[in-house]
């Protein structure tokens, strides 16, 4: 009896060091996580705007350098500093605000180098159409915040750049409007308990 006691427990923690390690996860902190936008107006300067409204959650494992993130960006929050610029944005003429609130980025992949988040590949939803792009990371480190009473925090600064024709915005292209986007994305995630 006592042998099949042993045995069984040797197999249940054998099985239990054999089960992955869940993904810690995390919630995006709005006070640090914003995605911003620039655009070349007219070969002259470059038009600037960001999102102030971003919210989402992040699944991340560095031991098994996985990840998962869902990002929602609610377009009604656009600011470029200049409010009728803001309200044209905000037409449908450009990102249709009425019929598409939200754009959202979904993950595939994680990459790492060395340890660190090196790239997000996911597919990026925008006037409704859902395509893959891949978010290359400036930088990315974990840290123990103090100001949260030591909870872990992670995050980065991250880059894209797309062609907006793809999504369909194609506002101004027939006079020479620039078709690139550059998307710059703040990103801070708070750990979950």
């Amino acid at each position: 009896m006592k042998k099949s006691l042993v045995a069984a427990g040797i197999a249940l923690a054998s099985g239990l060091a054999a089960m992955p390690a869940l993904a810690a996860q995390y919630t995006i902190d709005p006070t640090h996580t914003f995605v911003t936008f620039e655009i070349d107006h007219n070969g002259t300067s470059t038009n600037r705007g960001r999102f102030d409204k971003v919210e989402g959650t992040i699944e991340f494992d560095r031991a098994a350098k996985t990840g998962k993130a869902d990002i929602s960006v609610q377009i009604a929050s656009v600011n470029t500093g200049t409010a009728g610029f803001d309200k044209h944005l905000q037409t449908g003429e450009i990102f249709n605000v009425e019929k598409f609130p939200t754009a959202r980025f979904v993950s595939d992949k994680f990459e790492f180098d060395d340890g660190k988040v090196e790239a997000v590949h996911g597919q990026l939803t925008l006037l409704g159409k859902t395509l893959p792009v891949k978010l290359e990371a400036e930088k990315f480190n974990c840290y123990e915040n103090r100001m949260l009473q030591g909870r872990e925090v992670c995050g980065g600064d991250f880059e894209l750049k797309i062609d907006r024709t793809q999504w369909g915005s194609d506002y101004g292209v027939q006079w020479g409007a620039a078709k690139d986007v550059k998307i710059l994305i703040q990103i801070e995630a708070v750990k979950q308990d």
